[in-house]
This record gives C-alpha cells, sequence and structure tokens, in this order.
C-alpha cells in the first residue's frame, strides 16, 4: 500500500501553496504521486463544493454541511484515494477526516463522537498515515485568505467560511491543536507564519524522512 499524506489548517495557512510545491519536488525526484483535494478532488465532490462554499449559502445549518463533506469524501475515497493507495503511491491531499472535526466538531459545535462514525463509514476506516498541520494566527490567517479571495473574478462564489466570526475560527485553530495532542505520533506542526522557501524546506524534509526519500 501507498502512503496518505494530509495538509491540515486553518484558512489562508499556505497548505494549499505547500502542497503544490512539494508535489513538484517528489515528481523530480520520482516518486509516484497523486495530489488531490477535498471535498473537490472529484467531479461530484466539485458540485458538492459549489454548494458548500458559495456565500449565499449562509443558511446551511452544520448538519447539512457536514453530510455534504462526507458524501464528497466517500466518493473521494472510492475514486481517487483508495485506488492510487492500491498502486502503492504516495497520496498528497489538501485537507481530509481531520478538516471535519475541526470545522464541524470544533467550529460548529456538532458531536464528535457522530462525527468519527460519519468518518469512519464514509472513509472506509482510512486514516492519513501523515498528517502536517500548517498553524498560524488566525487573525493573519484570515487576512491572507482575504486578499487571495479578492483578487478571484467572482469573489462571491467562495470562500463562505471566511465570512464566519473571528470565534469560530479561533475554535477550529484549537480543534485542530487539540487532535494533534490527541495523535502527535501521526502529526508535525508547521509554523506557517514564516516565509514559503523556508515552510517548504520543512515540508520536503518531513515528508522525505516519511517516506524514506534518498537525497
Amino acid at each position: 500500500m501507498g502512503k496518505l499524506i494530509t495538509f491540515e489548517g486553518i484558512e489562508g495557512s499556505g497548505k494549499s501553496t505547500q502542497i503544490k510545491l512539494v508535489a513538484e519536488y517528489l515528481s523530480r525526484k520520482n516518486v509516484e504521486l497523486v495530489v488531490t483535494q477535498e471535498p473537490s478532488g472529484t467531479d461530484i465532490g466539485r458540485k458538492i463544493g459549489s454548494i458548500l462554499f458559495n456565500r449565499g449559502h449562509g443558511h446551511l445549518c452544520a448538519e447539512a454541511e457536514m453530510f455534504l463533506f462526507c458524501a464528497a469524501r466517500a466518493q473521494h475515497v472510492r475514486e481517487i484515494i483508495m485506488p492510487a493507495l492500491e498502486q502503492n503511491k504516495v497520496v498528497l491531499c489538501d485537507r481530509f477526516s481531520d478538516a471535519t472535526y475541526a470545522y464541524q466538531g470544533f467550529g460548529r459545535g456538532l458531536n464528535q463522537e457522530f462525527i468519527r462514525l460519519m468518518n469512519d463509514y464514509s472513509a472506509m476506516l482510512l486514516k492519513p498515515d501523515l498528517t502536517l498541520l500548517f498553524d498560524l494566527p488566525v487573525e493573519i490567517g484570515l487576512e491572507r485568505a482575504t486578499a487571495r479571495n479578492n483578487k478571484l473574478k467572482e469573489p462571491a462564489a467562495t470562500d463562505r467560511f471566511e465570512r464566519e466570526n473571528m470565534d469560530f475560527h479561533r475554535r477550529i485553530r484549537e480543534g485542530y491543536l487539540d487532535i494533534l495532542k490527541r495523535e502527535p505520533q501521526r502529526f508535525r506542526l508547521i509554523d506557517a507564519g514564516r516565509d514559503v522557501e523556508a515552510i517548504q524546506k520543512e515540508v520536503r524534509r518531513c515528508i522525505g524522512d516519511f517516506i524514506n526519500l534518498c537525497d
């Protein structure tokens, strides 16, 4: 089996930039890999994502939000992730099940045990082998995310979560750090407040060590 490596963090943490850079690096090292993301890693997931992230859907209830993410995950695992792992590939995934715990569990206040059951069923009990958690103060992350989205041609289409209040995002950050404390062996905590190059150097080291990549 291959390895599932997930990238997690609050809004504006830079994880999407880092996953792209490290994927380019691993490809140059001839590592067989698949780069994907949630919830939009499949055609069906992208349709679900258009509901989840649209700023016009502020009335979407927390329970429906969780079920939609889990529906996208079910398709994603079966269509993309498991086939790649069975081919012994490294899968780099931008968000996975930890995001549901952090956002819908800690952020929205939904029952953690129910989320665990839903995640396990949706993901066929699949757990990440390694998770990189990109951490920085919420205020900095949201400032970055807002600046990024203001450059989009259709900023109204994304991102509904970034319009939530500061306390919501603080709960998400606390949620991620709580998960890390419960599973320290799986996580690598990345200081996302540094420059892109410094972070990328650490990301390469973490992944390289984990998959025994020779320089």
